[in-house]
């Protein structure tokens, strides 16, 4: 599985409770794009529009430079639609009315010969949270730290 973008702020800022594989209807140049990383998960999100369709939004994909002809009106932050099956769409309708959580994208990757988009139902963390997740980070490289000064 080769990962072309990951979401690195989606474990500091969210609490991740459920994820899913999810297609994404994309164009010819924007496929050669993310196959050369021309791709931004930053202050992305997903959203469920009326009608039961998923769309990604505020992702970034770069114009694909060689096919500059065919890409002259491009919006590269433009929302993609992303591929679920009814049930994942219906469950995931029915935790976010209800909970109060959202949905985030994790990381695009190539499986098989398809790119996908692992979206997670998330909650947001508090600053707390965050404090404490720092403070493991750090406790566990000061742990690291002391084992690989005692080896040698």
């Amino acid at each position: 599985m080769l990962i072309y973008c990951e979401n690195s702020a989606a474990n500091f800022n969210y609490e991740i409770l459920d994820k899913y594989e999810a297609g994404i209807v994309l164009t010819g140049p924007e496929v050669k794009s993310i196959k050369t990383h021309g791709i931004s998960l930053k202050s992305s999100y997903v959203k469920i529009m009326g009608n039961e369709e998923v769309y990604l939004l505020n992702s970034h994909i770069s114009k694909y430079k060689p096919a500059s002809n065919v890409q002259q009106f491009y919006d590269p932050e433009q929302s993609r639609k992303l591929l679920l099956n009814k049930k994942e769409i219906n469950k995931l309708i029915g935790k976010v009315r209800d909970k109060g959580l959202t949905i985030i994208p994790l990381k695009v990757y190539l499986n098989g010969r398809k790119i996908k988009v692992e979206i997670a139902l998330a909650r947001g963390k508090k600053l707390y949270d965050k404090r404490d997740d720092m403070k493991k980070k750090e406790e566990k490289r000061r742990a690291q730290r002391a084992v690989k000064l005692g080896e040698y």
